[in-house]
């Protein structure tokens, strides 16, 4: 068991200002996990899981079942029942507040779209990502990055093993999840389009390049990228433009979210294949940049990367307010200055600009520019306010 305080804390805070919160992340990220020791900590609930039998049999009548709980109630997968979404609005608007619903499920759209627009006002969300640097030991950072943030994965006795379960949670998720998602596409298919995903990671969305590799068109595979995005299994992140003066690039760059997946759609076992790999690289710049995003506090709204046809370039750009963070990530133990870091720096009025390298120490490269190692990210980088 890895501890997930932090979630919980969060979550928990939500739940004491909003008769309903929601917990949305990929499937075996740990939702269920998080809700239990929730409930444990807020002395007692109730549980329903709406992929078992005899959970949906004793919610056959839903107002009945739910209207004399108190404490937590968790709902799991609520996907699978959107017809109780309009249940727990009454169920909310009681007062006093005799319970507090905890509903853990995807982030479909047809989902967000329903809680939403049900729940205005009575809702908040939480996404729950893989673990991360702040619930591990420092020294298994490498692990991480290899693995990913699954827990069963992380946790697994060998590479080996873990590798088998991400190939079958590949296989399951497209053949099982995807479906339950509403995404009717063929899953040969969906395997490919995946596996050419991990080949472009880190780089620009090409949907011109990729519609011809599978002989359809563009608005066809932006589908599918839009649907794997959905289902938080791939990152678009957005590029940033204004009014500069210089020609800015408008594609989004494309990573898959847990660097896990990544290795085993490449057939990367251990680290020493993923070091001999072309893209060791843009790897580690995916698994950086979703360590800093989780660090931040960041939402997806506020996050963005940033080049210019130029050359210019920031691979992280965070904006939250007037506040704006720039962020390089460098797999060297060596890194210096860059042209790119200096007009990063004077397009974009950034109030800091950190290096994140594979080296050792932290220290400064000029009075705007900081140099950290990735191993002292949790203590040199601090959430957003």
């Amino acid at each position: 068991m890895i501890d997930r305080e932090f979630h919980a804390r969060q979550v928990t805070r939500l739940l004491q200002r909003y008769p309903v919160a929601a917990i949305l992340g990929a499937r075996q990220v740990g939702k269920t996990t998080l809700a239990n020791s929730i409930v444990s900590s807020m002395k007692g609930g109730v549980r329903f899981d709406l992929e078992n039998p005899a959970d949906l049999a004793r919610l056959a009548d839903p107002m009945l079942a739910l209207q004399d709980l108190k404490g937590v109630v968790v709902l799991d997968e609520i996907q699978r029942r959107p017809n109780l979404f309009p249940i727990l609005r009454v169920l909310a608007d009681r007062r006093p507040i005799r319970a507090r619903f905890l509903v853990l499920g995807s982030a479909a759209p047809a989902l967000l779209r329903q809680s939403s627009e049900t729940l205005a006002g009575r809702i908040a969300y939480y996404e729950l990502p893989g673990l991360g640097l702040r619930e591990i030991p420092r020294e298994q950072a490498d692990r991480l990055w290899v693995r990913g943030g699954f827990p069963l994965s992380f946790l697994a006795r060998s590479d080996r093993q873990s590798m088998d379960w991400r190939q079958s949670f590949i296989r399951t998720f497209i053949e099982r999840d995807l479906p339950s998602l509403g995404v009717n596409v063929a899953a040969d298919t969906m395997r490919r389009f995946w596996s050419m995903l991990a080949h472009q990671h880190a780089q620009l969305w090409n949907a011109s390049e990729i519609g011809r590799s599978f002989g359809v068109a563009d608005t066809t595979v932006r589908g599918y990228l839009d649907k794997l995005t959905d289902a938080l299994v791939v990152r678009q992140l957005k590029p940033w433009h204004e009014n500069l003066g210089k020609r800015q690039v408008k594609a989004p760059k494309i990573y898959i979210r847990d660097t896990g997946l990544l290795h085993s759609l490449l057939n990367l076992v251990t680290l020493s294949d993923i070091e001999g790999h072309p893209k060791v690289g843009a790897s580690w710049e995916g698994f950086v940049i979703d360590q800093l995003v989780q660090r931040l506090s960041a939402r997806s709204d506020e996050v963005y990367f940033w080049r210019t046809h130029t050359g210019a370039e920031l691979d992280l750009l965070v904006i939250r307010g007037a506040q704006r963070l720039g962020f390089e990530v460098k797999r060297t133990v060596a890194p210096s200055i860059t042209p790119s870091m200096r007009s990063a720096l004077a397009d974009l009025k950034l109030k800091s600009l950190t290096v994140v390298h594979a080296g050792d120490g932290s220290f400064m490269l000029s009075k705007d520019i900081h140099a950290i190692s990735a191993r002292d990210l949790m203590d040199k980088v601090r959430p957003l306010r």
